[in-house]
């Protein structure tokens, strides 16, 4: 593991931006893009850290830890359904065939948990019982396993800027997917769910919930692409853990980045307003924490690539020809 020290010293150069010779740049939160030709895109995971709809920091190794360990998803998954995935010329860079984006945002969990609007615990805590279309019965816990996990999507953005709640049946209903297509989803998704819960398990983690981004190649076939079972994208839990603090009615032991929502929100932020400034310390601990769920999921050590990030790139985008 690499020392907190220099986990410190890394935090001024962490990667916030890139400039490449590429045109059509892009970004969202954490990524940015650029358009390649024959129907292919370089995408680079930068190390910028996104909660409450707000970019709020960098850190350290996170966009080569995202950008690593989906690859590795993506390669544990590629029997269940293709991916947009070529090929990884940096630690930090995926080149991966166009796809179009679903306008659903796929939401598997396997327990009834969290604490925002759109999360389980949250509808059910405030007296609701049909949620996502789905029935709950009386008596439930936070953080009990449900029967069998379930899909919960919701819209991209919607008309208000924020994820909209839909039922499964609504995803066809209003339009958003042929039926053919939303039932080849949901296979898709609810397998990967329990292979990454299997995987997870073997990890001594908990896979709680997770989003899953499918698109429409140029052929027509649906693929999975974006970020598959990372720390952004997905609840961990330590499994030695939970089930004494669930006897004992305590919160599990989170393992993502949920430490950092709690820190902010322990300041009175929730995404309003100023962004509070936070210690150094604390995106060191981010760091730290995200290099470990990589190399407990993989069973990989990571090597971290060199920094700073943008010289590299350039200089390995040239070797792979790409610039």
């Amino acid at each position: 593991m690499i020392s907190k020290n220099e986990l410190l010293q890394r935090i001024p150069q962490a990667l916030n931006e890139t400039n490449l010779p590429l045109g059509g740049k892009q970004s969202g939160k954490v990524r940015d893009w650029y358009d390649l030709p024959d129907g292919q895109r370089l995408i680079v995971t930068t190390d910028r850290l996104s909660a409450f709809d707000r970019v709020l920091a960098q850190v350290p190794y996170k966009g080569q830890v995202l950008n690593q360990l989906s690859a590795w998803w993506f390669e544990q998954t590629k029997d269940i359904i293709p991916n947009h995935l070529i090929s990884m010329p940096d630690p930090n860079v995926s080149i991966v065939r166009v796809a179009e984006p679903i306008l659903v945002e796929v939401i598997v969990r396997g327990y009834i948990t969290g604490v925002t609007s759109t999360a389980l615990w949250y509808r059910y805590s405030l007296g609701e019982r049909e949620i996502y279309g789905y029935t709950f019965p009386d008596g439930l816990q936070k953080n009990s396993a449900l029967p069998e996990p379930i899909i919960t999507p919701t819209t991209k953005g919607g008309e208000t800027g924020h994820d909209e709640r839909l039922t499964c049946a609504e995803v066809v209903e209003k339009g958003l997917l042929d039926e053919k297509t939303w039932n080849q989803v949901q296979t898709a998704a609810l397998a990967i769910f329990k292979r990454g819960q299997e995987l997870a398990h073997k990890a001594g983690l908990i896979l709680v919930d997770t989003k899953y981004e499918f698109g429409i190649a140029s052929d027509g076939s649906v693929v999975l692409i974006d970020e598959v079972h990372t720390p952004d994208s997905s609840r961990f839990w330590k499994a030695d853990t939970y089930e004494a603090r669930f006897a004992a009615g305590e919160d599990a032991e989170n393992f993502d980045k949920e430490f950092v929502r709690i820190a902010y929100a322990g300041k009175g932020y929730r995404g309003d307003g100023e962004i509070p400034a936070m210690s150094a310390e604390l995106w060191a601990a981010a760091s730290e924490r995200y290099i470990t769920i990589y190399e407990m999921l993989t069973g990989e050590t990571f090597v971290p690539g060199e920094y700073p990030v943008q010289e590299r790139l350039v200089e390995n985008l040239k070797k792979a020809g790409v610039i």
